[in-house]
C-alpha cells in the first residue's frame, strides 16, 4: 500500500501563499459582504439589470467579486493568473464564460470557435490539462427541452437522442449542435485536452447527457478526452453514474465523469413546485453527502474504466477521495484521478492537496463582465446559501491574517 504524507486542510500557509496582505484583506471584505443575505438578494436581483441598463458599474464588478472568482475578460489575461497558479504546482480548468447566445445561430457558432480558440491555447501551456463547456452557449434552450420533454429514462446514459418530436427545421438545427460538438471535441483530441461538459437545470439534462455519451463513444476509446458532469444534488445520479459506466464498459470505451454536488437547487426546487411534479433534488444535503461519497468509492474502485474529476469543496469528501486511493494502494498521482475548486474559493483544499502531490486544478472562467455574470451571481447566492461556506471561508482568511501579523 502506497503511503500517503497526512492531508490537513487547515494550513492557511500553504492555502495563501499566492495571495498578498492585500489580496487577503480585499477577499475578507467580499466575503463578509456575502454572508450577508439581504445584500445579497439585492445585489444578485440589481447588478443583472444594471450591466443591461449600462449603468456605469462594470469598474465596481471588476474590482471585487469579478476579481475574486473570474481569470480575466480575455484568455491574456487570465494566462496571468494560470502562470502563477502554475507556481503552486495547481492546474487550470479554463471556462469561457459564455451561457446562452443571444443573437442565435451566429452566436452559437462564435462561441463554438472561441471554445476551439481555449482549447488551441490550452495545448500551449502546461498547466491547462483541461477545459469546460456548456451545451447551452452552443445550442437553443427551448430546443434541449422540447428534446428532454421526448426522452426516455434511458436516453442519457445510452446516448440515444429522441429526434421524433422535431419539425424538419429544428431536425436540422439539432444537427447543427451535433457537428458543433464534435468539432470542438475533436479539436481537444488532438491537442491532447481534457472537455468538461457543464451540467444544466433537470429539464434540459437529459439531450445533454445523450450528446455527451455520442462523444465519449467517439474520442474515449484509448483515453479520456469527454467528461460528463454528474450532479449529487440529484437523487437518481448515483444510479445515472453506475448505469453510464456499464453503457461505456459493453461498448467497450472509457468513462469521463466529474462529479459535483450541484448548482441550481432553489430553481430546481421552485420548478418542481410550481409545475406539480416531484423535485428532482435529495430530500437533505445528508443525502446529497452520502451520495456524492458513494460516487466516489463506485468510480475508485474501477479507475481503470472510468476518468474521474473529484470537484468538490467538501473536505470530507476530498480527504475521503485520498483515502480510497491509498486503500487501493494507488499512488496520489494516479493517472485517472484529478480533483478540482472553483477559483477564488476553498484555496485551503486546492493548495494542500497540490502540496501533497496530488493532481489538482482551479475551475478559471474568463470572459467579458456582461458574459460572465450568470456564473458571478451564482457565485454570490451560492456562498449566501451554502451552510458554513462563507464563514468556513471568512475564518481561514482571518488565520492567516492574524499568523502573518504574528510572524513579523
Amino acid at each position: 500500500m502506497n503511503q500517503h504524507p497526512a492531508l490537513s486542510f487547515d494550513n492557511t500557509a500553504n492555502a495563501f501563499a499566492y495571495k498578498s496582505d492585500k489580496d487577503l484583506k480585499k477577499a475578507h471584505f467580499l466575503f463578509s459582504c456575502m454572508g450577508i443575505a439581504p445584500l445579497v438578494k439585492i445585489g444578485t436581483r440589481l447588478t443583472p439589470w444594471a450591466i443591461k441598463s449600462g449603468l456605469p458599474v462594470k469598474g465596481i464588478i471588476r474590482n471585487t467579486i469579478f476579481e475574486q472568482f473570474v481569470g480575466g475578460e480575455t484568455l491574456e489575461q487570465t494566462a496571468k493568473v494560470a502562470d502563477k497558479l502554475g507556481a503552486y504546482h495547481v492546474q487550470v480548468i479554463l471556462d469561457y464564460g459564455v451561457e446562452g447566445g443571444e443573437d442565435g445561430e451566429h452566436g452559437f457558432d462564435h462561441a463554438t470557435d472561441e471554445f476551439i480558440r481555449v482549447i488551441e491555447y490550452a495545448a500551449t501551456q502546461k498547466n491547462i490539462p483541461f477545459m469546460s463547456i456548456k451545451v447551452t452557449g452552443f445550442a437553443r434552450f427551448a430546443l434541449l427541452e422540447k428534446l428532454d420533454a421526448a426522452s426516455g429514462d434511458k436516453s442519457g446514459f445510452e446516448g440515444t437522442v429522441h429526434t421524433e418530436a422535431l419539425t424538419p427545421e429544428e431536425k436540422e438545427e439539432w444537427n447543427k449542435v451535433v457537428a458543433r460538438m464534435q468539432r470542438i471535441c475533436t479539436a481537444a483530441a488532438e491537442k491532447g485536452i481534457g472537455v468538461l461538459v457543464d451540467a444544466e437545470e433537470s429539464w434540459i439534462q437529459d439531450p445533454v447527457d445523450a450528446l455527451t455519451m455520442q462523444m465519449m463513444a467517439l474520442f474515449n476509446k484509448e483515453k479520456v478526452v469527454v467528461y460528463n458532469t454528474i450532479q449529487l444534488y440529484r437523487h437518481d445520479r448515483l444510479q445515472f453514474l453506475k448505469d453510464s459506466h456499464q453503457t461505456t464498459k459493453s461498448r467497450n470505451f472509457l468513462l469521463g465523469a466529474k462529479i459535483v454536488r450541484g448548482a441550481y437547487m432553489e430553481k430546481e426546487r421552485k420548478r418542481a413546485a410550481e409545475m406539480g411534479y416531484a423535485s428532482p433534488i435529495q430530500p437533505s444535503k445528508e443525502a446529497s453527502d452520502r451520495d456524492y461519497n458513494l460516487a466516489l468509492e463506485y468510480a475508485i474502485a474501477h479507475l481503470e474504466e472510468i476518468g474521474l474529476i473529484v470537484a468538490s469543496h467538501n473536505e470530507y469528501s476530498n480527504l475521503y477521495a485520498t483515502k480510497l486511493l491509498a486503500q487501493r494502494g494507488l499512488p496520489m498521482d494516479y493517472p485517472h484521478i484529478h480533483f478540482s475548486q472553483l477559483y477564488g474559493m476553498s484555496d485551503n483544499i486546492t493548495f494542500n492537496l497540490a502540496e501533497a502531490g496530488c493532481p489538482v486544478s482551479k475551475y478559471l472562467p474568463f470572459g467579458p463582465i456582461e458574459d460572465v455574470i450568470p456564473y458571478l451571481m451564482r457565485r454570490a447566492q451560492e456562498n449566501s446559501s451554502v451552510s458554513g461556506q462563507t464563514g468556513r471561508e471568512l475564518g481561514l482568511i482571518k488565520k492567516e491574517l492574524q499568523r502573518r501579523k504574528s510572524a513579523k
